[in-house]
């Protein structure tokens, strides 16, 4: 019962504040300060409860750590989607670009966001260091790493992105992504993605109290989406119907500016790997 409600929370956990950003970062401009107000609210909540609830061993106790990370993450992606936290470059790049001069100019279009998500992380797992209750932590550090790892794979190259998930005011990231088949880190991302999530699904398994159970399969379960999500990046997959319901009906105009945008962008010769 305790695993089967961990199923239920993270999927649908997942799959709403996806939705739900989506949804909130395709509204009007001037609508995208007042949702960020509201996601810093939430994240005050967050980052003062979490000493409490990191001290607590109940079921209940997880549910609400796995809560919390959800709204720090929101609060990261929809600053980074929304263009509140981004980096000191908005510029695409440029077509020669390549290598480590290529990556250089890729974190600049980030920076700021990749240095709020490592000191939101690390203070997560300082005000809960020594108690109890990780399951804020992991699931922090569980998203991070993930996150990290489909950046880079996108980076490196992958079969399919979703350019039209990002507004026009970040369509300038296309540039840095590539279209490929596959590209070398996306097996180790799989296999490591996977290992991690089997060792605390185990873990869940074997364990007797509903919180241990629920904790560890939430954090388990969640990096199995990940894992899933770096699926969709190379499997012929319509994973965009499941937000469809969030993505504004874009005019013809618009997707033929996305369609030429990702014709532009290099696409590497089959390989091995490929």
């Amino acid at each position: 019962m305790d695993f089967l409600l961990a199923l239920v929370v993270t999927v649908f956990g997942w799959w709403f504040t996806t939705g739900l950003i989506l949804y909130l970062n395709h509204l009007p401009t001037r609508t995208h300060r007042w949702s960020m107000l509201a996601a810093t609210g939430l994240l005050l909540v967050a980052l003062v409860t979490l000493n409490p609830v990191a001290a607590e061993t109940t079921r209940s106790a997880a549910l609400v750590a796995f809560l919390q990370a959800l709204l720090l993450w929101g609060w990261l992606e929809m600053g980074y989607l929304m263009g509140f936290v981004t980096g000191p470059s908005n510029r695409p790049c440029p077509p020669d670009a390549t290598g480590w001069t290529r990556f250089g100019l890729a974190l600049k279009t980030s920076l700021y966001h990749e240095l709020s998500v490592v000191t939101l992380v690390l203070v997560t797992i300082a005000v809960t260091a020594g108690q109890p209750n990780q399951v804020t932590a992991l699931t922090c550090v569980s998203l991070w790493l993930m996150r990290w790892s489909a950046k880079l794979n996108l980076f490196l190259g992958v079969a399919n992105f979703h350019a039209d998930w990002l507004p026009r005011s970040q369509q300038h990231l296309v540039s840095y992504m590539k279209q490929r088949r596959i590209n070398l880190l996306f097996p180790f991302s799989v296999v490591l993605g996977t290992g991690f999530a089997v060792m605390f699904l185990h873990r869940a398994l074997l364990a007797a109290d509903p919180f241990a159970v629920t904790g560890s399969a939430m954090v388990g379960l969640l990096l199995s989406l990940g894992v899933l999500e770096h699926w969709f990046l190379v499997l012929p997959i319509q994973d965009s119907k499941l937000w469809q319901w969030a993505m504004p009906k874009e005019p013809d105009s618009r997707r033929a500016e996305i369609a030429d945008g990702l014709a532009a962008q290099p696409v590497m010769q089959a390989s091995h790997w490929q």
